[in-house]
């Protein structure tokens, strides 16, 4: 694999992206100026615990009376910081337990999160490459080989990344469609795939307030069962190879 590490973009892949960044912003300004008249300047990316039960307090009588404009709202930023590689989604998905209960919870998240790392997909597809080889040439690399080595089996093996945090979900949605995922493949694993940890996080968020950091979130059981899900994810391909090196 070449590597050209030089960051450069076209005019029209500067314009795809301003454009990815303008629908986005509409979308917000559709939904506040569907909301009432009233004092927003608590509303933020949330980057700690305390900015997660700050905007929950105040979320909370707007989740009630505004229910689709809040979930609007809350998707499009969601969708928003998957696209565009923004951390934080871990305290988004965090509100949304804490907002909206479980089952709720859970299917917005993996809705939107779902959303995100297919828009992210689809704008690498078209303007990522120069961006993913000057960060990770390496790890692309790897990536590229593993891909090739289990294209078979390839579902299991990308539910398996999905489940368990042995690649970052950011370089993922980015480096797929460089290394040749199909998109179907790469869709069914994250919406599958993210089920678990995204269970574990929203329903942490209904007790938000007895977490007092993030390292409480993911206990050593919890790390423990998405690495069993995995691995189980991931037992199909490894049968193959052996049923493969025995007929050979």
């Amino acid at each position: 694999m070449g590597r050209d590490t030089k960051l450069t973009m076209s005019r029209w892949e500067v314009a795809a992206a301003a454009g990815v960044v303008a629908s986005f912003g509409m979308g917000l300004v559709a939904v506040c100026l569907s909301m009432p008249a009233s004092d927003y300047s608590f509303l933020k990316l949330p980057r700690t615990l305390e900015d997660i039960q700050d905007l929950r307090d105040n979320l909370e009588n707007y989740t009630t009376d505004y229910t689709i404009q809040v979930l609007v709202g809350y998707c499009t930023i969601y969708i928003f910081m998957q696209t565009f590689m923004i951390p934080g989604t871990i305290f988004m998905s965090l509100l949304a337990g804490s907002l909206f209960g479980v089952l709720q919870g859970v299917a917005l998240v993996v809705f939107a999160a779902t959303a995100g790392a297919s828009s992210c997909y689809f704008l690498s597809y078209l303007i990522g490459k120069p961006l993913v080889f000057s960060l990770w040439p390496d790890k692309l690399s790897y990536f590229q080989e593993q891909v090739a080595k289990r294209r078979e089996k390839l579902l299991n093996y990308m539910l398996f990344l999905r489940v368990t945090p042995t690649l970052p979900n950011t370089f993922i949605n980015v480096a797929s469609p460089i290394v040749d995922v199909p998109y179907h493949i790469f869709f069914m694993a994250t919406f599958i795939g993210l089920i678990p940890a995204t269970y574990v996080t929203v329903r942490a968020g209904i007790a938000l307030g007895e977490l007092r950091s993030m390292a409480d979130l993911y206990d050593f059981q919890a790390i423990a069962t998405l690495f069993l899900i995995g691995i189980v994810s991931v037992t199909p391909t490894l049968m193959s190879k052996n049923h493969t090196v025995e007929n050979a």
